[in-house]
């Protein structure tokens, strides 16, 4: 069985979860697996690796650990963006809609400069909104973001459409 087959066979799939209608891609086996978990990470740096890249940001809060896990192995420094109110110091905060409701997410305003070039990381993109929503975030500090790194894409809520100006990558599709 090759890596993507072996990815792929150790994500759960949870109906219901965390609301009827969902069906919830449980990463934790991946996660849980050492040489997957590697194996992934590795997968998301040679989508990355041929860019100049200056920082990694990730997305609270299963995004961290990819994000963080890429930007270690590339010598890159991490950024975490969080959902409002959990960053200490001075953010720059964007609220954006979902399907269902709303939220706000928060940078540092100091966390990315004016001319760094970011690539985003984060375990899934399903719809996009909070994806684009960092995106937007993160470009409001004048860095550019370069390109985005999934561990997993849902085609069918074509997420991908609401940031049309970066380029996605992903290892696996549902």
């Amino acid at each position: 069985m090759d890596i993507i087959s072996e990815l792929r066979a150790a994500v759960r799939n949870i109906p219901d979860f965390p609301k009827p209608g969902i069906q919830f891609k449980d990463i934790t086996p991946v996660l849980a697996h050492g040489e997957l978990f590697r194996h992934c990470i590795s997968l998301l740096c040679e989508t990355i690796s041929h860019q100049h890249v200056d920082k990694i940001v990730g997305i609270d809060a299963r995004g961290f650990i990819f994000a963080a896990a890429v930007a270690d192995r590339l010598g890159l420094g991490f950024v975490p963006v969080r959902k409002a109110g959990k960053l200490p110091w001075k953010t720059r905060h964007l609220a954006y809609s979902l399907e269902y409701g709303e939220n706000a997410i928060e940078l540092h305003e100091d966390a990315v400069s004016a001319g760094e070039k970011i690539v985003l990381v984060d375990d899934l993109l399903a719809t996009g909104g909070t994806a684009a929503a960092a995106v937007e975030l993160i470009e409001s500090l004048g860095a550019q973001v370069v390109s985005a790194a999934f561990f997993i894409e849902l085609e069918d809520l074509q997420g991908r459409t609401k940031m049309p100006q970066v380029p996605i990558h992903r290892i696996l599709t549902y």
